[in-house]
C-alpha cells in the first residue's frame, strides 16, 4: 500500500503529515476478558517479576543506597497536581472534570526514569540466571551476597549490550556496570550528550551512531550475536523488559488504595503514558488492564514528529511501517521518544487493548514543562510533559469524564543537569509568552 492509498484508508495521517496534533481512538478495542486469552504475556509472568525485584531488594539498598528507605524497591511517588490542573484548563481554555496526578517516574532511584523499572529488572533477571546457573546462589538466598567482588569477577566474563535513545541506556548501563558486566550501549543521534557522559562515567562503553534509534538497536544486535556471552536487551521484542514494567500497576493499585482512590466502573481511571517504541508505557498498560480490567483506559502519547506507535496500531502494520513512510523526520526535542518505527511486539499485544494514541508538538511540552515547574515546582525533561495534554484531548473530543481520575506518567527528568533543567525552563516561557 502507498502513501497516498494509506492516506484514502486513514484520513488521520494528512494530519499527522502536517505534524498537527492529533487524536485517535482504537477502534478494535475490545473486553478486557476478551483480549487477555490471546496474549502471550500472562499474570503469572508478572508476578514472576514482582517476586524477584523482591528477592534482589537486599542487594539494591547495598549498591544503591538510595533505595534503603523503601528497602531496596524501586518506586516512585503519586501526587496530586491541582494547580497544574487548573493551570493546564486556563492555557487551553478547555474544561476537563476528575482529579489530576502525576505519577512520578522521574523521580525513580538510581537512573531517573520509567527505564529504572524494564531495564533494572532485565539486567537483574540475567545476573539471576547466570549466577544459579554456575551454583553461586539459590533463590533462597540473601541477594546481598551480590554486592561481593567474587561476584563483580564473575559477571566480568560476561558483557551486555543495547541500543537506545538515552534513558534505557543509562538505567541498563548503570545496573550493569554496578554488577560487574562489561557493558556497551549504542547510542542513536537524538541521545543527549550527557547522558553519554554519565554513562562514560559509570565504566560503560557508549558507541555513538549519526542515523536514529534503529540503528543503534540492530548495531547493538549485530554485536550481541558475535560474542556467546554478550546478552543483548532488545527494546522493541523483550517480553523479560516488558514485564518489568508491568509490574508498576500493582505498586499504583496499593498508592491509589493509600489516597483513598476506588477504581470501578462509575470511577473510571485514565493513564496518559508518553511512547517511543512502545516497551515502557505498553508494559504499564498491559500491569494495569491485567488489574482494573475494563475501569482502565490507557492513551499513548507522542511527538507529532514521531509518532510511531499510533500509525503502526491505526494502519495494523505495526513494524512493518515507519513514520519516515509519511514523510516526517522523527527529530524530537523529546529524545525518548524519537522512535521512527515501533515495536511489533507491543503493538500486537495491545492492539486490542489500548484505548487510543494521540500527538503533541515540542513547542507544548516545553510550554507544560515550564508550566509544571510554575504550578508544582516539579521540574521534568521534555518527553516525559507528553502525556499532560491527555485530559485536555479526551474533553475537547467529548469524552464522559465524570469521577474520573487522570494519571499522567512522568516517564523521566530525575537525572537531568540543572544547567540542561534551566534550558528547558526557559524554553518553555519563552514559549509561554508568546
Amino acid at each position: 500500500m502507498n502513501t497516498q492509498q494509506l492516506i484514502e484508508k486513514f484520513p488521520l495521517i494528512k494530519e499527522m503529515q502536517n505534524t498537527e496534533e492529533v487524536i485517535w481512538f482504537n477502534p478494535n478495542q475490545t473486553k478486557t476478558s476478551e483480549a487477555l486469552p490471546n496474549i502471550k504475556v500472562t499474570s503469572e509472568m508478572v508476578q514472576d517479576a514482582s517476586d524477584r525485584l523482591e528477592r534482589f531488594a537486599p542487594y539494591l539498598q547495598i549498591a544503591f543506597p538510595e533505595t534503603a528507605k523503601a528497602n531496596g524497591i524501586i518506586e516512585s511517588p503519586l501526587v496530586a497536581i491541582p494547580e497544574m490542573a487548573s493551570a493546564l484548563k486556563e492555557l487551553f481554555q478547555t474544561n476537563f472534570t476528575g482529579e489530576l496526578l502525576l505519577k512520578c517516574d522521574n523521580a525513580l532511584p538510581i537512573s531517573g526514569s520509567i527505564k529504572a523499572r524494564g531495564g533494572i529488572y532485565e539486567v537483574l533477571k540475567i545476573a539471576e540466571t547466570l549466577a544459579i546457573r554456575k551454583g553461586l546462589l539459590t533463590p533462597k538466598d540473601d541477594y546481598g551476597v551480590l554486592a561481593n567482588d567474587a561476584f563483580k569477577k564473575f559477571f566480568s566474563e560476561y558483557s551486555i549490550a543495547v541500543g537506545s535513545t538515552g534513558n534505557l541506556g543509562l538505567s541498563i548501563g548503570i545496573m550493569s556496570a554496578k554488577l560487574g558486566f562489561r557493558v556497551t550501549v549504542h547510542m542513536s543521534s537524538d541521545a543527549k550528550q550527557w547522558k553519554k557522559d554519565l554513562l562514560r562515567e559509570k565504566g560503560v562503553e557508549v558507541i555513538e551512531y549519526a542515523a536514529d534509534y534503529s540503528l543503534a538497536v540492530k548495531e547493538g544486535r549485530k554485536q550481541a550475536e558475535q560474542d556467546p556471552n554478550c546478552f543483548f536487551i532488545d527494546d522493541e521484542n523483550s517480553i523479560d523488559l516488558f514485564v518489568g514494567y508491568a509490574v508498576a500497576a500493582n505498586r499504583l493499585k496499593k498508592q491509589l488504595e493509600q489516597l483513598g482512590k476506588v477504581v470501578d466502573e462509575t470511577n473510571p481511571l485514565y493513564v496518559y503514558l508518553p511512547c517511543g517504541v512502545g516497551g515502557g508505557p505498553g508494559g504499564v498498560a498491559f500491569g494495569l488492564k491485567l488489574l482494573f480490567g475494563d475501569h482502565v483506559h490507557c492513551f499513548f502519547a507522542e511527538p507529532t514528529h514521531s509518532p510511531c506507535m499510533l500509525l503502526g496500531l491505526m494502519t495494523g502494520l505495526h513494524e512493518n511501517i515507519s513514520v519516515h513512510d509519511i514523510g516526517l523526520d522523527n527529530k524530537t526535542a523529546a529524545d525518548g521518544l524519537a522512535v521512527g518505527r515501533p515495536s511489533g511486539f507491543v503493538g500486537k499485544t495491545l492492539e486490542r487493548l489500548i484505548e487510543g494514541s494521540y500527538t503533541i508538538s515540542d513547542r507544548t511540552m516545553h510550554q507544560l514543562l515550564a508550566l509544571l515547574v510554575d504550578t508544582e515546582k516539579i521540574q521534568l525533561e521534555p518527553s516525559a510533559l507528553a502525556g499532560m495534554t491527555g485530559p485536555i484531548q479526551l474533553a475537547t473530543h467529548g469524552a464522559n469524564l465524570q469521577n474520573a481520575i487522570h494519571i499522567v506518567w512522568a516517564t523521566g527528568g530525575g537525572m537531568v543537569p540543572e544547567s540542561e533543567k534551566v534550558t528547558y525552563y526557559e524554553t518553555g516561557r519563552q514559549f509561554l509568552n508568546q
